[in-house]
């Protein structure tokens, strides 16, 4: 018998959370491989992803994804002698520079997008169609304020 007391969930929300953010992410990987391209690491997933949203300055992407700001530049700096991104001045900011897709980065930012749709409807013909947009709404729904007055020491990430 469990010693779980009755009101404690069976499995905390947030390793279903990961749990599904890394079948995503080895999917998308899956779906890259089997195009021919090479596999990413996550940390370069997650930067392609967010500069496909618009993301496009190292400072942003560090505050973002929770790291610093350096190793964001360390592995754009990888990503761009694969020739998959390019820096170019930042025209609103001459201190700083925007990541862009390369021609290369384009047609590979178009499979891992088009891996992730892929993904996407393969869970929906498991889960079903309903609990698939039930999951999308919950998912996309302002959760609002961070729960506690406080971040973690060392945390850069924002939800805002």
């Amino acid at each position: 018998m469990d010693n779980q007391p009755a009101s404690e969930p069976q499995e905390y929300l947030m390793r279903g959370l990961l749990r599904a953010y890394y079948w995503m992410d080895e999917s998308l990987q899956n779906g890259l491989s089997d195009a021919g391209m090479a596999t990413r690491t996550r940390t370069q997933t997650m930067i392609l992803i967010n500069v496909s949203n618009g993301v496009t300055r190292a400072a942003e992407l560090a505050r973002i994804l929770g790291i610093s700001r350096q190793a964001v530049q360390q592995q754009v700096n990888e990503l761009e002698k694969e020739d998959i991104v390019t820096q170019i001045p930042d025209p609103s900011d001459k201190r700083a520079n925007r990541i862009v897709f390369s021609e290369k980065g384009a047609r590979l930012i178009e499979r891992a997008l088009s891996s992730l749709r892929d993904a996407e409807n393969r869970l929906a013909q498991r889960i079903g169609p309903d609990l698939m947009q039930q999951l999308r709404r919950a998912l996309m729904t302002d959760w609002g304020p961070v729960v506690g007055d406080q971040r973690a020491p060392g945390r850069k990430r924002s939800i805002g």
